[in-house]
C-alpha cells in the first residue's frame, strides 16, 4: 500500500530540512558575526573614522566573495554521466538476466563500453558499473548515496554545503574555504587588540560595562577556532589539487590496466592547477566556471610521459652531431 502523497511530501520536506541544518548553522554564525563585527566593533568601539571605514570596506569585500563562493558551491548541481554511458533497457535486461554469471556480465559491459573513453577498472579488471543508475561509470565518477546519482569526479559529499564536492563545483569549494579562512584571520587580527585591552587592568576598558565586550571576545575566539579548521582543510585540498587527486582517490587509488596508481592523473603541479582553475589566472579568485575539460575524459600521466619521450627523441634526431 502506497503512502499518501501528503505524507511523502512531508517526509521529503523533513529530509531536506535535516540536510540543511549544517548550512543553516553556518549562516546563523555568519549573521551573528556580521552583527558583532559591524555594530559592536566598527560602529560602537572603533571611534576613528580613518580606521572604521577601511575595516568595514575590507570586511565587506571578503564577505561578498565568501558568500558568492559558498552559494555557488551549494547550488551548483553535480554533473552526472552523459546519456551514452547509460545502458539501454534491452541491454540492461540482458545484463541482469543471470546475475550469477559474472563473466557474461563482464563481456556485455566490455562490448557496450568499447567506444567509451574508459581508462579505469575494478579490482578484477572489469568495467565499473552502477546498478542503481544503470550506467557504465565514467573515469573518476562515483555513486553518491545522498545525491542518489553517479557524480563526475566526485571528491566527497560535504554536509556543510549540503552538496557533492565534484567536478562541477570543486573550484567554488576551494574558494569558499580560502575566503572563509581569510575572513576568519582578518576578523581575528582586527579584534585581538580590543580583546587584549579588555583583559588589561591598566586600561579603563576592563571596567567598562557593555555587551559589546562579550560579542567581541566571542567573535575573536570563534574566528580563531574556525581559522585552524579551515586552514587544515584548505591545505589538504590544495595538496590534492597539486597532485590532481580527489579525496576518494587518496584513500582508494584508481586502477588502470597496468594496476593501481594514485598518480595516474597527475600531470604536474601547474597543469593540475589549470585543470581546476583554468588558464586565465585573473579569473582564479572569482567563483565562475573556468575549469578545463568536460568531467568525463581526463588526460593520463602515462600519456604525458610518452608524449614527452617522443618529443625528446625527435629533438635528439634533429640535433646535428658535433665533436
Amino acid at each position: 500500500m502506497e503512502a499518501p502523497s501528503s505524507k511523502k511530501l512531508c517526509c521529503t520536506v523533513c529530509v531536506h530540512t535535516v540536510k540543511s541544518i549544517p548550512v543553516i548553522f553556518i549562516l546563523c554564525i555568519l549573521a551573528w558575526s556580521y552583527y558583532a563585527y559591524v555594530y559592536h566593533l566598527c560602529l560602537s568601539r572603533v571611534t576613528s573614522v580613518e580606521m572604521s571605514v577601511p575595516y568595514l570596506l575590507v570586511y565587506h569585500i571578503i564577505l561578498v566573495l565568501f558568500l558568492w563562493s559558498y552559494f555557488k558551491t551549494i547550488f551548483t548541481e553535480p554533473s552526472g554521466a552523459p546519456p551514452n554511458f547509460r545502458l539501454p533497457e534491452e541491454v540492461f535486461e540482458e545484463f541482469n538476466r543471470n546475475p550469477i554469471d559474472l563473466s557474461r556480465q563482464s563481456a556485455i559491459l566490455r562490448d557496450f563500453a568499447e567506444n567509451l573513453p574508459i581508462m579505469t577498472f575494478t579490482n578484477t579488471n572489469d568495467i565499473r558499473f552502477c546498478d542503481k543508475c544503470k550506467i557504465v561509470k565514467p573515469d573518476r565518477s562515483h555513486h553518491c548515496s545522498v545525491c542518489r546519482k553517479c557524480v563526475l569526479k566526485m571528491d566527497h559529499h560535504c554536509p556543510w554545503v549540503n552538496n557533492c564536492v565534484s567536478y562541477s563545483n570543486y573550484k567554488y569549494f576551494i574558494l569558499f574555504l580560502a575566503y572563509g579562512l581569510l575572513m576568519c584571520i582578518y576578523v581575528a587580527a582586527t579584534t585581538v587588540e580590543y580583546v587584549i585591552k579588555f583583559w588589561d587592568i591598566t586600561t579603563d576598558m576592563r571596567i567598562q560595562d557593555g555587551s559589546y565586550k562579550i560579542h567581541i571576545i566571542f567573535l575573536f575566539f570563534i574566528a580563531s577556532m574556525f581559522s585552524l579548521s579551515l586552514f587544515s582543510l584548505l591545505a589538504y585540498h590544495i595538496y590534492l589539487v597539486s597532485k590532481n587527486r580527489t579525496t576518494l582517490e587518496s584513500f582508494r587509488p584508481p586502477k588502470f590496466l597496468e594496476g593501481s596508481d594514485k598518480n595516474g592523473f597527475n600531470l604536474g603541479c601547474c597543469r593540475n592547477i589549470r585543470e581546476v582553475f583554468g588558464k586565465e589566472v585573473l579569473l582564479w579568485p572569482f567563483p565562475i566556471d573556468t575549469c578545463l575539460g568536460d568531467g568525463v575524459i581526463y588526460p593520463l600521466a602515462s600519456d604525458l610521459k610518452s608524449n614527452d619521450s617522443v618529443r625528446q627523441s625527435s629533438n635528439k634526431s634533429r640535433t646535428p652531431f658535433t665533436v
